[in-house]
């Protein structure tokens, strides 16, 4: 884990890959919550016997499960410790460019595209976030993600 004083240290690295987070393993038990708290059963997600013969060999978490975990891959990847509130401000583009098969191990790495000054202080970052997925030379996602932290 990355650890950074200030804010102010932390801008300092635009442009760069600032840190990757731990490994994450998906689990169906995870892809049956995430489709009882939205609603979303499709097959592919939750019948495991069905989805073994459909297209991806067996079940796949859901895209939004996946997005859904990058509070989680920033926690494990690092910390500002003047810092006393981060808050989600939403996205600017996210694909899901790879299917994550239950079981899969994934991990982020955050690339640093953007730091400005907001109001109380703060600073808004934005963030390319791209998810890997063991084993596969290609991600399973690629967000720009906008978080504001306070200090």
């Amino acid at each position: 884990m990355k650890t950074f004083q200030t804010l102010s240290e932390l801008a300092t690295l635009v442009g760069q890959e600032v840190a990757v987070s731990e490994w994450i393993t998906v689990t169906q038990e995870q892809v049956n919550l995430f489709a009882q708290a939205t609603g979303d059963h499709q097959w592919i997600h939750v019948d495991v016997e069905k989805a073994k013969a459909g297209p991806f060999g067996g079940p796949i978490a859901h895209g939004f499960l996946t997005l859904s975990m990058l509070p989680r891959f920033f926690q494990s990847a690092m910390k500002v410790l003047e810092t006393r509130m981060g808050v989600n401000y939403g996205l600017n583009k996210v694909r899901f460019t790879a299917p994550v098969p239950v079981g899969s191990r994934l991990r982020a790495r955050m690339k640093l595209l953007k730091s400005e000054p907001i109001d109380q202080g703060g600073t808004q970052m934005a963030w390319e976030v791209t998810v890997e997925r063991e084993g596969s030379t290609k991600p399973v996602c690629v967000a720009e993600s906008l978080a504001r932290h306070y200090p």
